[in-house]
């Protein structure tokens, strides 16, 4: 993903929601989200890599990646990002923890969100800094965890007001907030380093251009009955949606893992 929104225990029927885009170029083969054959994983594939952005199981555990954008980059032989969010869903806390801990440096730099409903936790590899995602909204990008970029900002003030001011959570109007595609003024622009044209295209919530932009929004809630909801959009590199789907189930909360 590259940018991801989160409520966590703010709205008294879903403990946990989540909203987010992958960006990415056009031309990097993508399958879109499934449920993985032989495990209880859905997910989307980046089918040149093999790994994922974006991971949820059966039983509601659910982690996510971003890249860090910080140029130059370091030069090297690194594995692939994409890998990251399946091992924090195949692993346990204590065995993800200890690979992010002494391993971090065989990727590029990376934000993982790895947990669920019960408890979420965070570890930004440039900072080497693990943070529990506690009650409250939350923003990951390129950068640091709550960053303040203009985007970021936005975007989690636009989910605030939608939580406190519905009692039903709807994907489509989370969707609409990812859709979003106004960029920031020039003035409030981060550095990091890709020059002023870059960051400007970047500065939107949903990134349109014929080489590199938003590929797919997906929208996760879990509400409190332990309904778990998840809808994917998956867009053209006009910005036009190709196409929409949803998946449903119930989770087992007695059986869920903490």
């Amino acid at each position: 993903m590259c940018i991801l929104f989160i409520a966590v225990k703010k709205h008294p029927d879903y403990p946990l929601i989540i909203a987010a885009n992958r960006d990415e170029f056009h031309a990097r083969p993508t399958k879109e989200m499934h449920w993985w054959k032989g495990e209880n994983l859905l997910a989307g594939k980046d089918t040149q890599a093999g790994g994922t952005w974006l991971a949820i199981t059966n039983q509601g555990d659910i982690s996510a990646l971003t890249n860090y954008r910080k140029l130059p980059l370091v030069q090297g032989n690194f594995n692939s990002r994409g890998k990251l969010p399946l091992l924090a869903l195949r692993s346990s806390s204590a065995e993800i923890n200890q690979h992010l801990t002494t391993e971090h440096r065989q990727y590029q730099g990376f934000n993982l969100l790895y947990g669920n409903s019960q408890g979420l936790m965070c570890f930004d590899s440039v900072k080497q800094q693990f943070t529990e995602i506690k009650s409250g909204f939350h923003s990951i990008c390129n950068g640091s965890l709550d960053d303040i970029w203009p985007k970021m900002a936005q975007g989690e003030i636009a989910l605030e007001t939608y939580v406190t001011q519905n009692k039903v959570i709807e994907h489509d109007a989370l969707l609409s907030i990812l859709q979003n595609t106004q960029r920031a003024p020039d003035e409030l622009l981060p550095d990091t380093g890709i020059g002023l044209e870059w960051e400007r295209k970047l500065s939107a919530i949903k990134i349109e251009g014929p080489e590199y932009g938003t590929r797919s929004s997906c929208v996760y809630t879990q509400s409190v009955s332990g309904k778990i909801h998840v809808s994917e959009t998956t867009y053209c590199p006009q910005g036009k949606i190709i196409k929409k789907h949803t998946f449903d189930w119930i989770l087992d909360i007695k059986n869920a893992t903490c």
